[in-house]
């Protein structure tokens, strides 16, 4: 397996990023995208590192928000065949709220209606291929970190904390063990490693690979969830985008040389 940042918050060199993600991967004889960033940059960042957007075999959302999905019109452009993969709970109503104050953060307006012969609506655990995997989250209670994040949605015009059911994992069975890709974990790092953990329990689990919304939370909170990835014994872990990097650093003390960080054009070899 091969994974490869297309877009994220740190740059390399004369490649730029953006606050977004998008990582081309390649593993089991296919070509997946999971995420689109935040606008058309993964497209031109992929044309700099030789990696071909048309011949990817599908595409992932990993959550419906817009610095995940808003290049998802430049994907379908650049792509014409490609079934893209979203929760079957996804729709345009994710909102950051505050009081009276709301912020649409969703995915683009009426995308999922025009392109309604490419979605494909993931219900379930959902086989891909041969050993790549789309899990959804297993644990009550969610809602909880919607309300603390202040992120909401809105259904038949009235406001719920959002429950991250929109969000899923890209699980890919490796030589070496199950590596999950989730891009932002709003339902908890260590909670997405047992919730992998708890559907393969044949498995061994190698890594996990995304952002881990840290940007924002308290140095107590940090070290509390590095003890508890450090508890799942995963041996490598790699985050950039929504983890920040104070966080990352406060990561490193509790994590050490099994903490990686992204950046466009960081290469993962599995």
């Amino acid at each position: 397996m091969r994974a490869t940042i297309l877009v994220d918050n740190r740059k390399k060199d004369d490649i730029p990023g953006e606050w977004g993600l998008s990582i081309y991967i390649e593993a089991d004889g296919h070509t997946i995208l999971l995420d689109t960033g935040a606008s058309e940059l993964f497209l031109s960042n992929a044309k700099r590192l030789n990696l071909p957007i048309d011949k990817v075999d599908a595409a992932v959302l990993s959550h419906a928000h817009y610095d995940h999905a808003n290049g998802m019109q430049a994907f379908f452009n650049a792509n014409g065949t490609a079934p893209f993969y979203v929760r079957e709970t996804t729709a345009e109503n994710c909102y950051f709220k505050k009081w009276f104050i709301h912020k649409y953060i969703g995915i683009p307006k009426h995308i999922l209606s025009e392109y309604q012969d490419r979605i494909v609506y993931a219900k379930g655990d959902t086989l891909l291929w041969g050993g790549i995997y789309l899990i959804p989250h297993k644990i009550p209670g969610l809602s909880e970190s919607g309300k603390r994040e202040r992120m909401y949605q809105k259904r038949k015009g009235r406001w719920y904390p959002d429950d991250f059911s929109h969000e899923q994992s890209l699980v890919v069975d490796t030589e070496k063990g199950l590596v999950i890709f989730n891009s932002c974990s709003h339902g908890g790092a260590a909670n997405i490693i047992n919730e992998v953990a708890q559907t393969f329990p044949d498995k061994k689990i190698y890594g996990l690979v995304g952002g881990f919304h840290l940007f924002n939370k308290t140095e107590e909170e940090i070290r509390a969830l590095g003890m508890q990835i450090k508890q799942t014994d995963i041996p490598y872990v790699c985050t950039g985008h929504c983890t920040g990097g104070r966080a990352y650093a406060i990561l490193k003390e509790e994590l050490g040389e099994r903490l990686h960080g992204m950046q466009v054009g960081f290469t993962i070899e599995v």
